[in-house]
């Protein structure tokens, strides 16, 4: 399924609110279950983000073809890859 209108934004307020010592990765798969989450460090990443929200790297994710890849494309995004940049994902 991919990122309805919108959508991106409920995501980043969510980012924005959630205690950075909580647990952000599993608060937003519960809360947008239908979208694929991939959590990683920002080091791990070599693409630029999509979005910076906070301490987090927002990069969307498009898994409709053979391979999933990168995309700065919202309408092609099934999913996010949600990098930390603090070093405590």
């Amino acid at each position: 399924m991919v990122l309805a209108a919108g959508e991106l934004t409920n995501i980043e307020q969510t980012l924005a609110a959630i205690d950075t010592a909580s647990e952000p990765c599993l608060t937003l798969r519960q809360k947008f279950p239908h979208l694929a989450w991939i959590c990683c460090e920002a080091s791990d990443m070599t693409q630029s983000p999509f979005r910076r929200v906070g301490q987090f790297d927002l990069h969307l994710l498009d898994s409709g073809g053979q391979c999933a890849q990168i995309t700065n494309d919202p309408q092609r995004a099934t999913g996010i890859v949600l990098a930390n940049r603090s070093g405590n994902s």
